[in-house]
């Protein structure tokens, strides 16, 4: 059987670095926090191959188009994996998706939030196939992120 990291290689992507806190940034919580048979994932922005955090920035909606977004949610889904991989050290360990919340910093009157986290959850099932990437999902818009963060995305899985 294909393990998630040759599926990454099948599909012709790579996982960035594990991520790298900028200069200054203090984070009082784990990233990846595995709790028995529980991992939970911190919400998370992208990461370019070094680990360092690169956004996006802005707005969706204003600053970044649908297209840009999805497209930032599948690198956040490589970034969150990255992260995971270096905590589980196998992402053959997981059991299941259980669950996915993004949050879509949002022009006024944007409504398109759903299309981008099918970036992410489409990045997930392709990986894990159905029956371990299917999960439930919560896509919001909201006025702000940290940082300036476009988009932030969350989860919760269950491991082997």
């Amino acid at each position: 059987m294909e393990t998630p990291e040759q599926r990454l290689q099948a599909i012709g992507l790579d996982l960035p670095a594990p991520a790298v806190l900028p200069e200054g940034v203090h984070l009082p919580f784990s990233l990846v926090n595995v709790r028995g048979n529980r991992a939970l994932i911190s919400g998370h922005p992208q990461q370019d191959g070094s680990g360092r955090i690169i956004g996006p920035f802005g707005q969706v909606g204003t600053d970044l188009t649908t297209a840009e977004a999805q497209a930032a949610a599948r690198g956040i889904g490589l970034s969150v994996l990255a992260n995971l991989k270096a905590e589980i050290q196998d992402l053959s360990r997981i059991a299941g998706w259980v669950r996915v919340f993004g949050m879509v910093n949002s022009a006024p009157g944007y409504t398109e939030q759903h299309l981008v986290l099918n970036g992410f959850s489409d990045l997930i099932v392709s990986v894990f196939g159905p029956d371990i990437g299917r999960h439930s999902r919560s896509a919001i818009g909201v006025a702000g992120l940290p940082m300036n963060f476009a988009i932030e995305i969350e989860a919760e899985l269950q491991l082997d």
